[in-house]
């Protein structure tokens, strides 16, 4: 998405021009969109111009401002809607007049809002840097040539390229080894400077013969000896494919040889599952250890306990301004407090199962055994059990039983 202008002050209040250029930015608009923002952008309106002698109508094109009531997306023809009444005086359109903007890519749209809290900010952040939607990272070297990318799921951003010279490997002369050395700490260097482990699901490592095979052992020999401990912790992220050459259009064979698919499919497995299926496995183990509903959750949090918290974007979409709020500061608190936090998307299998849990859940760093004697002062349901097993929440009120998402997305990846 391009970022044309943003003005936001200190107290929050401001207004960003936008430009979605792809399928997927519409995704994001709908998440930064919400009741009661001001949306500006151009418009085809029917206009009807009375005189004295006849009535006349024409369908025109106009800028109008909207203050936004209804927010619709379609996620089969990634369609976005917004309705509401009209908040800027305009020549043809009267002050109140209600009306509907269809949004679309390649339309800048003027977005204003009261407040931009810090998930509406890294929300923006996230959409307008494309590095930032970016899950894997690949290495394609060959001897003395190596590109360092970022993979997202529409393109491949370089970050760095590195070349040098490699001279022949000759009996009784040493430089061919040390310009080796140079050349895998260039790499090693490279890949400290632009590969973000928190984001990434996989590292591709690929190379023709042996050089992939010779860094990858180079790396983990100096992540041993100088206690890199991100590389360390990482190493298994690393796949390791052979690759025609160090150029980057060698990176295209690799993505699209059926093996690596296939490992790739494993690998990039959406971490929202991953988390929710450790989320189930803890209600099973250790009953303690899990909680759900924002009562408890909060109750969690301010003993310092969330290890992980999950929650649906659809709280943040709340028209609520203190309903959102209070989310907002959960997350920013449980962030500060070094937990790890997923927002997961309230249209994707895992969201919807975290929904049938009130939308929030967290995996505890120790037992609160006091929660289970604390009823959740926001949960719909009377009676409800926040901590203790998963067959007291696996079915819905009709008795129908859910499919947790960890194994429905295992099913629809055939594991």
């Amino acid at each position: 998405m391009k970022l044309i202008k943003k003005n936001i002050e200190k107290d929050g209040e401001g207004t960003v021009i936008l430009q979605a250029e792809e399928i997927e930015d519409m995704w994001h608009v709908y998440n930064l969109i919400t009741v009661g923002d001001e949306v500006r952008t151009t418009t085809i309106r029917k206009v009807v111009k009375e005189t004295a002698a006849a009535t006349s109508s024409s369908r025109m094109r106009l800028n109008l401002t909207i203050e936004v009531e209804r927010v619709e997306f379609d996620p089969d023809k990634i369609a976005l809607r917004l309705a509401g009444k009209v908040v800027k005086e305009n020549d043809h359109v009267r002050m109140g007049a209600y009306h509907t903007l269809d949004l679309e890519i390649n339309r800048q749209f003027h977005l204003h809002k009261l407040c931009w809290d810090a998930i509406f900010l890294e929300r923006l952040d996230i959409a307008t840097d494309p590095a930032k939607t970016a899950d894997m990272a690949a290495v394609v070297c060959q001897a003395g040539l190596a590109h360092v990318c970022l993979v997202t799921s529409h393109l491949t951003l370089v970050r760095s390229r590195i070349e040098m010279s490699i001279p022949r490997k000759r009996a009784g002369n040493d430089q061919h080894g040390k310009a080796l050395q140079r050349f895998y700490e260039a790499i090693y260097q490279a890949i400290l400077k632009h590969v973000d482990f928190s984001q990434m699901k996989c590292v591709l490592l690929a190379s023709p013969g042996y050089v992939k095979d010779d860094f990858f052992a180079y790396m983990n020999a100096q992540a041993i000896r100088r206690e890199d401990r991100i590389l360390i912790e990482n190493r298994a992220k690393f796949i390791l494919c052979h690759a025609s050459s160090g150029h980057k259009h060698a990176l295209d064979e690799v993505l699209c040889n059926p093996a690596i698919a296939s490992k790739l499919s494993d690998a990039k497995a959406m971490q929202e599952v991953k988390a929710l299926d450790e989320f189930f496995k803890t209600l099973e183990n250790d009953q303690l250890r899990a909680c759900y509903g924002y009562g408890h959750v909060q109750l969690a949090n301010e003993h310092l306990a969330i290890d992980v918290l999950m929650v649906t974007d659809d709280l943040f979409r709340n028209s609520d301004v203190i309903a959102r709020r209070k989310y907002v500061q959960l997350v920013e608190q449980c962030q500060q407090n070094g937990g790890r936090v997923h927002i997961f998307s309230g249209m994707h299998v895992s969201g919807e199962q975290l929904k049938q849990l009130s939308g929030i859940a967290a995996i505890l760093r120790f037992p609160l055994p006091d929660l289970d004697f604390h009823d959740d002062p926001d949960s719909d349901d009377e009676g409800a059990v926040r901590q203790g097993n998963p067959a007291n929440f696996d079915s819905d009120e009709g008795g129908e039983i859910i499919q947790p998402a960890h194994e429905i997305a295992a099913q629809e990846m055939g594991l």
